[in-house]
């Protein structure tokens, strides 16, 4: 848990939600804060199990994942391949794409040119190519003057991608089977606050949409979890333009480790299938592998 990434809070959450839910399933927990003694403290330790509760880079895209196959430990959620690609949205996309799965186009470009110039027509997006939980990320409006300035923080290459209008809709993937549908309300974007602050998003679950919707979301979502080769639990995030009916589904993105928090999606979906949270990050733990 924790670790060095940008989120880094949300993943300390995660950890000690998950750690306490597991040691009232009867297992001894150690609570382990990422740094960089991690694989010397992991050989002290020497767990029969590690339940990843990283998030962001370094945690989910196949960095601690190598790691943890090089000392042989155990460990939750999806192996190195599946995290590194899912990690990266634009070869994600491009397996979704050879998967037969909708997503709107994007570009990689400099930090630099994209704050000199509109690198595509708007309404688009920007944020980094490698990060989650809608870190960094900038909403150009249709009819916006001027690009938008981004921060220092931003890395030098950027994904600018195609606005995708409609409704937020998710989806949780365990054990090669799609649970349900959340619609994600929000007042406005659903920003880094509104996933993770209470009551920041409202959760409609299962979603009340047409059930073509909802059987697509279902479908995609197992097929994106399929296309990259995840493994255990994976959450795929969706927009819907209704006005536009199936044609406006898209895909946005598969999460290898979903968030774990008390405003958390995945589980609040399991428990809509009688797993509680307790049992789910028990699943997790008997779930986990080493190489596979």
């Amino acid at each position: 848990m924790g670790g060095a990434s940008a989120e880094r809070e949300v993943s300390l959450s995660s950890g000690r939600e998950c750690a306490t839910a597991l040691r009232g399933e009867g297992y001894e927990v150690v609570e382990l804060d990422a740094g960089s003694d991690l694989a010397e403290r992991l050989r002290e330790i020497s767990p029969d199990v590690v339940f990843n509760a990283l998030h962001g880079r370094w945690g989910e895209d196949g960095c601690v994942q190598g790691l943890l196959e090089w000392l042989r430990i155990p460990y939750t959620h999806s192996g190195v391949l599946a995290s590194a690609l899912a990690m990266d949205k634009q070869r994600s996309k491009a397996a979704y794409r050879a998967a037969g799965l909708p997503v709107v186009d994007s570009l990689i470009c400099d930090k630099a040119e994209v704050s000199a110039r509109h690198v595509m027509a708007p309404p688009y997006v920007v944020k980094p190519n490698n990060e989650g939980s809608s870190v960094g990320v900038y909403l150009v409006l249709d009819g916006a003057n001027r690009p938008p300035q981004l921060s220092a923080e931003m890395p030098e290459r950027v994904m600018v991608e195609t606005y995708a209008p409609g409704r937020e809709l998710t989806t949780t993937v365990m054990d090669d089977r799609a649970l349900t549908v959340t619609d994600i309300l929000t007042d406005g974007w659903y920003d880094y606050d509104a996933k993770y602050k209470p009551g920041g998003s409202r959760h409609v679950v299962p979603a009340d949409i047409p059930a073509e919707i909802f059987d697509l979301c279902l479908d995609y979502a197992l097929r994106a979890h399929r296309a990259l080769g995840c493994r255990g639990v994976s959450r795929t995030d969706f927009r819907w333009d209704e006005s536009r009916g199936a044609d406006g589904l898209v895909l946005l993105e598969t999460n290898t480790q979903p968030g774990m928090t008390p405003t958390s999606l995945s589980p609040e979906q399991a428990a809509t299938q009688g797993v509680g949270f307790g049992a789910f990050c028990r699943w997790m733990v008997e779930d986990a592998s080493c190489g596979r």
